[in-house]
């Protein structure tokens, strides 16, 4: 590539980070590290009545949890620091002033209360009030009055705007990477604010200014910012700087029915929309993290969301995902959120992982139960059932057996329990106290051996074997669980079976 990479996220701290939001710097990062170039991150709150506390720290935490924290930002390389608009905001002014002086900006007097009453007006007669090119010159600004009133009114402290003059009776024609080649017409384009009396710039004016100083070879963002690319790419040309490309993200639906994923979407249907916990005055929101998900899974669920690298696979590494990324593969149409599918995702992520890690954060779950178990078992136990689960948090159902003796037994099973059962139960444990190396495959062998020469069928022992050690038929290998709970303790299962059924 001519120039090289630099990407950015920019963020505005006025809530938790929604997972469209993690995908779009899920997608600058993927691009960055594919082409060995920077992913810098950029706060942009200048906006400072929506600032919310606590948002910036949440970004940078969520982030971080995921293994794609930025190379480049607030207190880490700071190569064009500042990294936050409003430690920046000293700088807008000359550039606004810039683009007044060469014909490009003017200044805006009207109030609210005009533009107000201006807007009913025009919808009293079915129109959308556009402040550009057919009613500028009829309004209160300096286009309008002369220099000298301008002057006056600035001087004396009078409210204003800088608003761009939007070119007339011009098709753009412009170029996304994922859309391919899009025009437009300048004359539906309005007047944008870029800069106001109190010293602030609006996203527009700050967000080209410091994509162009801070070197962005490239805006990757959501399609909701399509409609701004005609007039970021007019400000560019205004300023006679070189324009970044541009992609746009498709948006991501909504799993049931239509339009953009919502945190009302999450609440309604049980899963979450941001990628840690959210705590606000409203309550408390759920994050991927809090609910067990692994942070590979999340991206690696994320990066298929609108994109993919032309095969089947659907399982990658971070930097499997890097060595495949390809913006000319991301799609136009929005992607649909399944959150079925997600779980799918942290099922195989689960799967990969060792079995002394899963036991670690296991034992912390039994350890806040009283249960203090060796590591060791713990470790045998989770391999005998993760391959049925979807989360850490799921082990304790699937294998609670182990730790305490069943106290009541599934009804239907219990049903299978025969007349003569308790007497062949009564046998089983003859045998099983006879086996001095209680383990699995001795146990097995051992039992198999009796049933064999006394000619008992399976049936008879090993359903009401397994109702007795679990309370259900489910779980693992039989003889695997009699050798973990122990030779005393499947007596035991046995014995309280035989009395209760």
């Amino acid at each position: 590539m001519a120039k090289p990479v630099r990407v950015r996220f920019a963020p505005s701290p006025t809530g938790p980070l929604h997972i469209g939001g993690v995908r779009t710097a899920l997608f600058n990062y993927l691009f960055a590290k594919k082409h060995g170039g920077v992913f810098y991150l950029r706060i942009e709150d200048t906006d400072q009545n929506r600032y919310v506390p606590g948002a910036e720290a949440y970004i940078f935490e969520a982030l971080e949890w995921l293994g794609i924290a930025p190379s480049e930002t607030i207190g880490k390389n700071e190569k064009f620091g500042p990294y936050r608009q409003s430690e920046r905001k000293t700088i807008y002014g000359d550039y606004a002033q810039q683009l007044i002086a060469s014909g490009y900006a003017y200044y805006a007097f009207d109030s609210n209360e005009a533009l107000d009453n201006l807007r009913k007006e025009e919808e009293a007669l079915g129109n959308t009030f556009i402040y550009n090119w057919h009613n500028r010159e009829k309004l209160d600004n300096s286009l309008v009055i002369s220099t000298e009133e301008t002057n006056k009114r600035l001087h004396e402290g009078a409210a204003y705007v800088v608003r761009f003059k939007s070119p007339v009776n011009e098709t753009l024609a412009l170029h996304d990477i994922i859309r391919g080649d899009i025009s437009f017409d300048t004359n539906v384009l309005d007047d944008k604010v870029l800069f106001k009396s109190d010293g602030m710039p609006t996203y527009h004016l700050a967000n080209i200014v410091d994509d162009h100083l801070m070197e962005t070879s490239h805006v990757i963002r959501g399609e909701e910012w399509l409609p701004s690319m005609p007039l970021h790419v007019l400000l560019y040309r205004a300023f006679g700087w070189e324009a970044p490309e541009f992609a746009h993200l498709p948006l991501l639906l909504k799993p049931v029915g239509n339009g953009k994923l919502s945190k009302r979407d999450g609440d309604k249907l049980g899963f979450p929309v941001f990628p840690l916990e959210w705590k606000s005055a409203e309550g408390i929101s759920s994050g991927y993290r809090e609910q067990g998900y692994f942070p590979e899974a999340v991206v690696n669920f994320l990066a298929l969301l609108g994109w993919n690298d032309g095969t089947e696979k659907e399982l990658f590494s971070l930097d499997e995902l890097v060595n495949a990324f390809d913006l000319n593969r991301i799609h136009k149409a929005g992607a649909k959120f399944d959150p079925e599918k997600n779980k799918w995702f942290n099922h195989q992520y689960l799967q990969r992982q060792e079995n002394h890690i899963l036991a670690e954060t296991f034992s912390k779950e039994l350890a806040a139960k009283g249960l203090d178990c060796p590591m060791e078992k713990v470790e045998k136990i989770v391999g005998l059932i993760k391959e049925r689960a979807d989360f850490v948090s799921d082990f304790w159902s699937l294998c609670d057996y182990f730790f305490e003796a069943p106290t009541a037994y599934d009804e239907k099973a219990a049903k299978n329990w025969k007349e003569d059962t308790a007497d062949l139960l009564q046998q089983l444990i003859t045998v099983l106290d006879g086996i001095a190396d209680f383990s699995s495959l001795q146990i097995e062998n051992t039992v198999k051996e009796w049933m064999t020469t006394h000619e008992i069928g399976m049936g008879r022992i090993m359903q009401p074997f397994r109702l007795s050690l679990v309370g259900a038929l489910k779980g693992p290998h039989l003889f695997d669980i009699a050798e973990l709970i122990g030779k005393t303790e499947t007596i035991a299962r046995l014995q309280k079976a035989i009395q209760t059924l």
